[in-house]
């Protein structure tokens, strides 16, 4: 049978192995709303890595089928399906209990299914490329701003500070195609809205061209310029609700909004060579990060 204690430690070191910011930030928390933190982050790196591959023999597509059927078991306190993993089975059971105790929106996981499958080739909803941030934004409200939505009711803030919650999920996921572009090629997608690349004379092929040379143009170089500015106005926009977060749970926000968006600055400190490397925040920085926003909360 799964168990959710079990469950929640998985989910504890699958946070501080993939999640380095997320688990840094979470450590500021009271232990309840880290271990909800924890879950959730777990679940979705579970699906993220099933999406992702290399995974399970059978197709990505029918194995987030298997997860989702495996959380609506455990969201209705029912047996875990078969052909779940055990551990898989813990860390839902895990999450059942934090979105029962916290009273996270059910819905939300739908959303953040679909948006998974729209990266496995073969489903309904697949895409791999985005003309506009419109369009992009079909994407990103499922993998990114109901993350936000989640974690309103884990941080104990204001349902008000939904919009804010979600744009900045929104946020951090655009960092992350910023700094991920060169790996998310390879797997034969392109996350950043190709009008805007398109504007500064950056095409598919020329994308391509930079990737196998391990340099990034000129061209693509300014574009990711403007990205970044778009992206930074987005935490701009984010930062009053982050404000409003209660004592206990604004400096795990801060933390992380302060070292995702270091991000951006460790791009521009590499001339924007998105192609050669990947951008990455020194944990040092980060733990300063942390420090600076909970002497900050407690002023």
């Amino acid at each position: 049978m799964a168990d959710p204690e079990r469950g929640f430690a998985i989910a504890r070191a699958v946070t501080a192995d993939a999640g380095r910011t997320y688990y840094l930030a979470s450590r500021l928390l009271p232990v309840r709303r880290r271990r909800a933190v924890h879950a959730l982050y777990a679940f979705a790196r579970i699906v993220d890595d099933v999406v992702d591959g290399p995974g399970p023999p059978e197709s990505p597509a029918l194995r987030v089928d298997v997860l989702d059927a495996g959380l609506t078991a455990a969201l209705s306190d029912r047996p875990a399906p078969p052909d779940l993993g055990s551990r898989e089975a813990d860390v839902l059971a895990a999450l059942a209990v934090a979105v029962r105790d916290n009273g996270i929106d059910v819905g939300t996981f739908e959303a953040f299914l679909r948006s998974m499958r729209m990266d496995v080739p073969g489903t309904d909803v697949f895409r791999s490329r985005y003309r506009t941030f419109d369009e992009l934004a079909e994407y990103t409200y499922g993998s990114a701003a109901v993350i936000g939505l989640q974690l309103i009711p884990v941080l104990g803030a204001d349902p008000s500070l939904a919009d804010g919650a979600a744009l900045l999920g929104e946020a951090f996921q655009l960092t992350n195609f910023l700094r991920d572009v060169a790996e998310d090629l390879r797997r034969d997608r392109i996350y950043l809205p190709l009008a805007e690349l398109g504007a500064f004379g950056v095409d598919e092929q020329s994308l391509r061209a930079d990737l196998d040379r391990r340099s990034t143009s000129r061209e693509m170089r300014r574009a990711v310029a403007h990205l970044i500015a778009v992206n930074r106005d987005q935490y701009r926009r984010a930062a009053p609700a982050i404000a409003q977060l209660p004592r206990t749970s604004r400096p795990a926000i801060a933390a992380a909004a302060q070292s995702y968006g270091d991000i951006l600055r460790v791009i521009e400190g590499m001339s924007y060579d998105v192609m050669r490397t990947r951008a990455v925040v020194p944990t040092r920085t980060r733990i300063g990060h942390a420090a600076a926003a909970t002497l900050t909360a407690a002023r």
